[in-house]
């Protein structure tokens, strides 16, 4: 099978898996979002979303966060890592967004990337799951799977990207990298993978040994 044959199957299977895919973090607001994106960084999403639930009753709005205490807020955000960078990043964002953008989300990858501690991974699923563009997120359970199934070598997010990009219908492509997550924690784990019970297997690289 080519390379394109075996991501439209993933992609079929994937959907058998999870009919109804949706974004693992909780959010209302587009910001918040944005937040939640930028607390996941090296963090679960279940924390993030124990995290948020209070955060963004104690923030509500976008100017709440823009006129933060940076001390309170660390505090705030602690239970997710790197709290002082990202506390001081939320603050940062919040304020470009209301001077820059009049509290709007930019809808396109240059001006996303404009923003404080928003890469290409977070500008991918802001564009994907607020505006409904093509999207190829790439977080480790990404990387990780797209690998096994041999759709690319590499491991870096953004080349990683690139060799997914022409694969991946673009229609399709939000809601496969939703879904992709998933299966990451259901059955393609890092250490241990489930491939006996894998609807993959006929078209994975690592099952019949060109990965492992």
């Amino acid at each position: 099978m080519t390379k394109e044959e075996i991501a439209l199957k993933a992609c079929d299977i994937l959907e058998e898996y999870y009919p109804d895919s949706v974004c693992a973090l909780h959010y209302d607001q587009p910001y918040e979002l944005l937040i939640a994106v930028r607390l996941s960084a090296q963090c679960t999403d279940a924390r993030v979303n124990i995290v948020t639930k209070t955060l963004f009753q104690k923030y509500p709005t976008l100017e709440a966060f823009a006129n933060a205490d940076l001390t309170e807020l660390e505090q705030d955000v602690k239970p997710c890592g790197f709290y002082r960078t990202k506390a001081r990043s939320i603050i940062e964002m919040a304020q470009r967004l209301i001077t820059v953008y009049d509290s709007r989300i930019p809808d396109t990858m240059e001006e996303l990337l404009t923003l404080p501690g928003v890469g290409r991974k977070t500008a991918n699923l802001i564009l994907g799951d607020v505006y409904g563009q093509p999207a190829i997120v790439t977080d480790t359970h990404f990387i990780r799977i797209t690998g096994r199934l041999g759709l690319t070598q590499n491991k870096e997010p953004e080349k990683v990207e690139r060799d997914l990009r022409p694969l991946i219908p673009p229609e399709r492509s939000s809601d496969f990298c939703h879904r992709i997550v998933q299966f990451g924690r259901d059955v393609c784990a890092a250490r241990k993978p489930k491939c006996d019970i894998c609807r993959m297997q006929s078209i994975c690289s690592y099952f019949h040994g060109a990965g492992q």
